[in-house]
């Protein structure tokens, strides 16, 4: 059996964190008198901390000098984590422990490759940190996806060719990374937001046994 390198992001994948970000986010556009829809969350999908604020701030049509613009991104991550004290294991998406279980039975390579910051504390919250060989997340890389920077990585901390690996992802930046790369890409979501990828799935109890052996062989 070869081994193969499996990375997964981890908001939307792993953990459902999109709805922490978005009220956090949604906090500080009412204070600066912009309405932030669930509609306007999904172009902050798989976006750095910077530049999900540039966009808030362009909706409304706000100028903001850095020190503003520093004070708000401070502000924001600091009602994120408030609302991360209270998670545990049952915040971790259907089926995903199932895949995690049997690729750790079939010593597959497994990776998390994620823009987060605060990846660490929530796989330790969630209890699944010990099913993950590496951790690359925001803190390691420079360049936000769709640059391929933080699978590239993954893969050579796993030593593990590119070519070998497959990326779990649920944005359109995450998969057409995978894509750059030259990985597997699996989506998770809809087939309209992510049909650049080579698979796609509703979520992860779509995903057989066979499916994942069929990857690794």
């Amino acid at each position: 059996m070869s081994k193969k390198a499996f990375i997964f992001d981890l908001d939307g994948v792993i953990v459902d964190t999109a709805k922490y970000h978005f009220l956090a986010w949604q906090k500080i556009a009412k204070s600066l008198n912009i309405n932030f829809t669930h509609e306007d969350n999904e172009l902050l999908k798989g976006v750095s901390r910077v530049r999900s604020l540039d966009i808030i701030l362009g909706l409304g049509n706000v100028q903001a000098s850095q020190e503003d613009k520093d004070k708000w991104l401070i502000q924001k991550n600091e009602d994120y984590l408030s609302y991360l004290v209270d998670m545990d294991e049952s915040e971790i998406l259907p089926g995903v422990l199932k895949i995690l279980k049997l690729l750790k039975e079939k010593n597959q390579g497994i990776a998390l490759g994620s823009a987060s910051k605060n990846a660490r504390p929530i796989l330790e919250k969630t209890g699944v940190l010990s099913y993950f060989d590496v951790i690359v997340d925001g803190n390691d890389v420079s360049n936000a996806k769709p640059d391929p920077e933080v699978f590239l990585k993954a893969a050579q901390l796993l030593n593990i060719d590119p070519k070998n690996s497959i990326v779990f992802e649920d944005s359109v930046a995450g998969i057409q990374a995978a894509n750059i790369a030259e990985m597997v890409s699996v989506g998770i979501g809809e087939e309209t937001i992510l049909h650049e990828a080579d698979y796609i799935f509703k979520d992860f109890t779509q995903i057989t046994a066979d499916f994942i052996e069929k990857l690794i062989n």
